[in-house]
C-alpha cells in the first residue's frame, strides 16, 4: 500500500490521474480560453510578425507556454465542433461552414460527404462537463454550432451566452443587448467578459470568450488603422485594417489579464489563447487566387485559410497558469483541437461522460513537466469535401492528413495522390518526399487508412453526373471535329 501510494503521488505531480489524465490542484482554477477567428498563426509577434503588434500576447507567452505545434480544422465550424466535444470531425459530422454546395462541385470527380451544421445534442459537450463539475459557465462571441432551439449555448451548458458575429460595427447579437453607438464588437464581448468574471471571481468559473476579430469584413477602430497606416509594411504583413483588427484582440487579451492582477486572481486562473484556423493568405503563393487577394501572409508555413497545408490549421496555442507552467517554454508536440476538451476537464477534475468516445488527450502533463509526452502516436485530420477559392481554384480538394513526429502524410481522395513532409526539415512543405522516401509514405498511409476504418470516416462518393457530363463534352467534341474535317 505504502508502493502504490507512492506511486500515486508521483503521477499526481506529473499531472496524470482525475478526469483520467491529471489531478486537479487543491483549489480547482478558473479557466479562460480565448479564441480569435482566422488569426494566422505568424500573426503575433511573438511567432515572428514584425509589423503587426501583440504586446499582450507576447506577454502571456512570456508568463506561460508556447505551443509551436498545436492545429485546428482549416475553417471556423468543424474546429469549434471539435473543441465542444473532444472528437474529430468524422464523428459530428461537422467538416465546414454550412451545406455541401456553398462551392460548386458539380464538375469534381467526388461528390462531398453532407455537412452537420447543428452539433448533435446526443454530445456531452465541454461546459456541460464543466458545469457538473461546479464550474460557473459563460460564452461571449461566435457560436457557430446551431442557431436554434436546443442547439444555442444557452441550451448547452453555459450559464450566460450573448452570440454575436458577421459584423464589428452595429452588430446584432443573441439575444438582444444594448450597447453605445459606435462600439466595436471585440470591446463589447470583452466587457461582458470583464463583467462576468468580475461577478464570479470567487470561482471556479470557465469563461469561453470566441471573438469574431479578425474574420471578414476587414473594419477596425480608426485610431489604430491610422496608427499602422504610418508604418511599413514587413512581407505578407501590410494591411492597416487587418493590423488594427489584430490590436484590438490583443487588446481584449491585456484588459482581461489586468483585471485578474486586480482582483488577484490570476495565480488560480489558467488563461488560454488561440485561434480556430490559418490566417487569410498564402494564396497568391499557392496560385489560387490573384496577386492582392491576400489579407495576411502565413510563411513560412504553406497556404492558410481553407487549406489542410500548415497554413490553414497551424495557429498559436499559449497557456499561462502562474507557479504552475514554466514562464517562457515551448512545446513542439504535435497537438490538435481533441485535445482541448480533455485537458479542461483535468484541470476541472471533471469526470469524462462514459457513454462518449474522447479522441483528444490531456495535454495537462505537458504544461506541468518539460519532459512529459503523450501517449498516442499521431493526430489527424480528415476533410471528404471541398472549399472554393473563386471561378474554378480551390483551397483544398478532399483529403486526409496524420502528422506523426516531424512526419506529414497528406492523401487526397480524388486521385489518391500522396504528399509526405518532414516538417522539423521543411516547415513549408515545399519538398514532396512521397517519391524518395517511400517506407516512410508506406509506413504513415497505412497508418493513416487504419485510423480512418476505425473512427469510420465517412469518405466521399464518385459523382458520376460530372463523368457523364464530361463524356458528354468529349462526344459533343468529336462530333464537332468530324464535321469540320
Amino acid at each position: 500500500m505504502k508502493l502504490i501510494r507512492c506511486l500515486f503521488l508521483a503521477l499526481a505531480g506529473l499531472g496524470f490521474v482525475a478526469a483520467g489524465t491529471a489531478a486537479a490542484p487543491a483549489t480547482r482554477p478558473n479557466i479562460i480560453y480565448i479564441l480569435a477567428d482566422d488569426l494566422g498563426y505568424t500573426d503575433i509577434a511573438v511567432n515572428g510578425s514584425k509589423y503587426y503588434e501583440t504586446p499582450n500576447i507576447d506577454r502571456l507567452a512570456a508568463q506561460g507556454m508556447n505551443f509551436t505545434n498545436y492545429h485546428n480544422c482549416q475553417n471556423c465550424a468543424p474546429t469549434r465542433a471539435a473543441l465542444m466535444t473532444g472528437q474529430y470531425g468524422a464523428r459530428t459530422g461537422t467538416y465546414t461552414v454550412g451545406g455541401i454546395d456553398r462551392f460548386d462541385w458539380s464538375k469534381r470527380p467526388l461528390r462531398p460527404v453532407d455537412n452537420v451544421t447543428n452539433l448533435p445534442l446526443d454530445r456531452v459537450i465541454l461546459p456541460q462537463a464543466l458545469k457538473s463539475a461546479g464550474y460557473a459557465t459563460a460564452m461571449f462571441g461566435k457560436w457557430h454550432l446551431g442557431q436554434q432551439g436546443d442547439y444555442v449555448p444557452g441550451r448547452r451548458g453555459f450559464d450566460e451566452a450573448i452570440v454575436s458575429n458577421g459584423r464589428h460595427f452595429d452588430f446584432e447579437t443573441t439575444p438582444k443587448t444594448s450597447y453605445p453607438a459606435g462600439q466595436y464588437l471585440a470591446d463589447f464581448l470583452t466587457d461582458r467578459a470583464l463583467d462576468f468574471i468580475r461577478r464570479k471571481q470567487g470561482g471556479p468559473f470557465f469563461l469561453y470568450l470566441p471573438h469574431f476579430g479578425v474574420h471578414s469584413p476587414h473594419e477596425a477602430k480608426a485610431d489604430l488603422i491610422a496608427k499602422f497606416k504610418a508604418k511599413p509594411g514587413v512581407g505578407g504583413h501590410n494591411n492597416p485594417v487587418y493590423a488594427a483588427m489584430i490590436a484590438s484582440v490583443d487588446e481584449s487579451v491585456g484588459r482581461i489579464m489586468a483585471l485578474l492582477d486586480e482582483l488577484k486572481i490570476a495565480d488560480n486562473t489558467v488563461l488560454i489563447f488561440s485561434s480556430d484556423n490559418g490566417g487569410m493568405g498564402g494564396y497568391v503563393r499557392e496560385g489560387v487566387k490573384k496577386d492582392g487577394s491576400d489579407v495576411t501572409d502565413n510563411a513560412p508555413l504553406r497556404s492558410g485559410k481553407g487549406s489542410l497545408y500548415e497554413g490553414g490549421t497551424r495557429v498559436p496555442l499559449i497557456v499561462r497558469w502562474p507557479g504552475r507552467i514554466a514562464p517562457g517554454s515551448t512545446n513542439d508536440t504535435p497537438a490538435i483541437h481533441v485535445d482541448v476538451y480533455p485537458t479542461f476537464a483535468a484541470l476541472a477534475d471533471a469526470k469524462l461522460p462514459a457513454q462518449q468516445v474522447f479522441d483528444g488527450e490531456s495535454l495537462m502533463p505537458l504544461m506541468l513537466n518539460r519532459g512529459a509526452k503523450l501517449t498516442r502516436e499521431a493526430i489527424y485530420q480528415h476533410f471528404p469535401g471541398y472549399l472554393g477559392a473563386g471561378g474554378d481554384n480551390w483551397r483544398t480538394t478532399p483529403v486526409s492528413t496524420i502528422t506523426a513526429g516531424d512526419w506529414k502524410l497528406m492523401e487526397f481522395l480524388e486521385d489518391g495522390r500522396l504528399e509526405l513532409y518532414n516538417l522539423r526539415e521543411d516547415i513549408g512543405e515545399s519538398k514532396n518526399l512521397a517519391a524518395t522516401n517511400p517506407t516512410k509514405a508506406k509506413e504513415l498511409h497505412a497508418q493513416l487508412g487504419a485510423w480512418r476504418a476505425a473512427i469510420k470516416a465517412p469518405m466521399p462518393t464518385k459523382n458520376d453526373a460530372a463523368k457523364t457530363e464530361d463524356a458528354a463534352k468529349k462526344k459533343g467534341g468529336k462530333k464537332k471535329r468530324a464535321e469540320n474535317k
